[in-house]
């Protein structure tokens, strides 16, 4: 069972970039958390309507936003990820940090893309990652999507640039059931 998720912003912004956040409210209602750091990067003015769903997500109280209080041991953790990190680690960005930081302190899972950045301090802290792909195939087998709408919107998410390791859900799926 999921407790709750924490989305960084490549995440989260696959799902909103499409017009797509129904999928996860359907998956995860009252699990959502983005970190301070996250909602801050997704506020670009650059990007007003990505800003603009993540406020009404929030104001609709669809997901929560949570910062990290200084003093505390996600302090430590998010300070050690993105300003010291120890010899030999990555240092990361802030959005990564912080969802790797209250993921740790809540027992909660990460959700992200960014699996070369951050996949050693997945395993250093034990914490369980959700992908754009994991997310998508567990709405399928919800069935909240079937195999063609998952196609339609992983098509959709690389023409906005999104990160995906293959070329359709199709292949996605078919490699994961494999595994």
């Amino acid at each position: 069972m999921i407790k709750v998720i924490y989305f960084d912003t490549d995440c989260i912004s696959s799902f909103l970039w499409v017009d797509e956040e129904r999928i996860l409210l359907d998956l995860f209602t009252g699990k959502i958390i983005v970190p301070k750091q996250v909602y801050r990067e997704l506020s670009n003015p650059s990007i007003p309507h990505i800003g603009a769903k993540l406020d009404r997500l929030w104001e609709d109280n669809n997901i929560s936003v949570e910062d990290i209080l200084f003093g505390t041991y996600e302090y430590r953790v998010y300070y050690e990820l993105t300003e010291n990190p120890p010899k030999g680690n990555l240092q990361i960005g802030k959005g990564e940090a912080a969802t790797i930081s209250l993921a740790t302190a809540n027992n909660g899972f990460v959700a992200s893309n960014n699996l070369k950045d951050i996949n050693q301090y997945i395993c250093q802290y034990n914490l369980e990652l959700l992908t754009t792909g994991d997310i998508l195939i567990k709405a399928y087998n919800a069935n909240i999507i079937n195999d063609s709408e998952g196609d339609f919107i992983w098509g959709r998410m690389l023409e906005k640039r999104r990160w995906l390791p293959t070329q359709s859900f199709t292949e996605y799926l078919s490699l994961n059931r494999k595994n």
